[in-house]
């Protein structure tokens, strides 16, 4: 007796076939009916149904992820699928990837299906110096890629906060240059803004060795006890150049401000008794033994 056994599964599955078509590309303004907002601030596109019926054919694996190429510009960028809801032969994009691919309304856009890996690590640089104005960035640019599919290095992508659009430029990507960012768990670092200066701090002022002498003002009147004098025994008196230099300073006059002060000195002024201008016009005509005579005892009269 013989036996014929048959087999009910294929040993050797046909690899799926990659997805290779051409599109008019237009932008998202362009699609009839109401403005779709959803697609303009993510990083989806709008296909036709007959994309899901060569997709399924082909047995395209989920997540849905593709490769748009500008032959003329050999630009490329990487994107997932919103809906297949647009007319046969046309494809809706967000207006930041036309950008970024160079296209024109109406031309050619050719589109195929790719597999990327997980994402782990991304880094962006704000396209203006109001991202910092932000209290949280990061909770912001998380919230913005929930509805991108996919990231690729040097693409500028739109973000949409506070009514307003912040444009932010993906500096690098790992562990590749293009990355799915589907359920996925990835570090984010900033790179400054373009354009951004650090302020600039002042130097500081080193000089340490200051005369004391410098630290008071100049005399413009009578300075007392200034002079040269001899000594009784005929010995030579040392040299008073140092207290004629520091009795050479006027007092200090509260309420006139020094405008020879440098940042980093620091001046110790003796409280001494203000003066006046007619003070010092008095100071500037002094004559020894003049003026007027007073007796400590009280006349009898």
């Amino acid at each position: 007796m013989t036996f014929h056994f048959q087999f009910g599964f294929n040993m050797f599955p046909e690899i799926p076939r990659p997805f290779n078509t051409q599109y008019k590309c237009f932008s998202v303004s362009m699609l009839p009916g109401i403005y779709r907002q959803d697609v303009e601030r993510g990083g989806k596109i709008i296909m036709p149904p007959s994309a899901l019926e060569q997709l399924t054919r082909l047995n395209i694996n989920y997540p849905m992820l593709f490769k748009l190429t500008n032959k003329k510009t050999n630009r490329i960028t990487h994107c997932g699928v919103l809906e297949f809801v647009a007319d046969e032969g046309k494809v809706y994009l967000p207006y930041w990837m036309m950008h970024n691919l160079l296209l024109e309304e109406g031309e050619l856009l050719n589109i195929e299906s790719v597999s990327l890996p997980i994402a782990k690590f991304s880094r962006f640089q704000p396209q203006s110096e109001d991202f910092l104005d932000i209290t949280n960035p990061k909770a912001v640019l998380e919230n913005g890629l929930r509805s991108f599919a996919c990231l690729t290095t040097g693409d500028v992508i739109a973000i949409k906060y506070n009514q307003r659009i912040y444009e932010m430029c993906v500096l690098e990507t790992k562990p590749g240059p293009a990355v799915s960012i589907i359920e996925c768990d990835m570090n984010v670092e900033f790179a400054p803004p373009l354009g951004y200066k650090e302020p600039e701090r002042e130097a500081k002022n080193n000089e340490t060795d200051v005369d004391p002498s410098e630290l008071m003002p100049t005399p413009t009147g009578f300075v007392p006890f200034k002079g040269q004098g001899n000594r009784l025994d005929g010995k030579k008196r040392k040299d008073s150049s140092q207290l004629d230099t520091l009795t050479n300073k006027v007092a200090y006059v509260r309420g006139i401000p020094d405008y020879d002060y440098k940042i980093g000195t620091l001046r110790f002024l003796r409280n001494m008794k203000p003066i006046n201008s007619k003070e010092v016009k008095e100071q500037d005509e002094f004559k020894a033994f003049t003026g007027e005579g007073f007796s400590l005892r009280k006349s009898r009269k």
